[in-house]
């Protein structure tokens, strides 16, 4: 194979990477693999091409698997009371909602929301210093792909949040510019698990403030 190939195709997807099938790099090769299959002058081999074909059919192939399944927990999400009231809380849709029953249930063995949101790892530590209290990270104890999904729905909120003028958009925009996104986005998943442990345990709907 030439060796101007790769060289070709290495600033569209960082090839070759360790890491490749990291989201955003998957991204890029998804998006790369027809423009080199259907580019007859850009050097690859015959051997080379067939491939990438084969990994471009697989690609699809997951892609169709994954579409299967987020159809089906679509369904189940609509199936299910709990679920239903859930989708409720602004960032939570079916995978969260569904994610969440799964590793609470009803949430009743928890006291209180605080404590259900420590199992998750989305409760701030804090430090005692000269007896001030200041509060640094997440514990990031506890389930870690619910608490990663939480995080992905909040930073989907304040992705959005600039535009409304709703209490929680307003709250959320706030520690956002005064801290950071990160710390923002940690915030609103604490407080939607916490919302969550009431509307759970109490099987109530969610009431926002106004």
């Amino acid at each position: 194979m030439s060796t101007e190939a790769p060289r070709r195709i290495r600033p569209e997807a960082w090839w070759p990477s360790t890491a490749w099938w990291r989201r955003g790099r998957l991204l890029h090769l998804r998006r790369a693999l027809p423009r080199w299959l259907e580019d007859e002058g850009n050097g690859l081999t015959v051997r080379f091409r067939r491939l990438l074909r084969g990994l471009h059919e697989e690609l699809l192939a997951l892609d169709e698997r994954i579409a299967e399944l987020d159809r089906e927990i679509e369904e189940i999400a609509k199936s299910e009371p709990a679920a239903r009231r859930l989708m409720q809380l602004r960032g939570v849709g079916p995978i969260i909602a569904t994610a969440m029953l799964a590793t609470v249930g009803d949430a009743r063995q928890f006291r209180n929301g605080r404590q259900m949101s420590a199992s998750i790892g989305l409760t701030p530590k804090q430090h005692s210093s000269g007896g001030k209290e200041r509060l640094l990270g997440i514990s990031k104890r506890g389930d870690a792909y619910l608490r990663s999904l939480l995080i992905h729905g909040a930073r989907a909120v304040i992705r959005t949040a600039r535009a409304k003028e709703d209490p929680l958009s307003r709250w959320v925009i706030r520690l956002a510019d005064r801290r950071h996104p990160n710390v923002a986005a940690a915030a609103l998943a604490n407080k939607t698990t916490r919302i969550a442990w009431a509307m759970l345990s109490r099987e109530t709907d969610y009431q926002p403030a106004t």
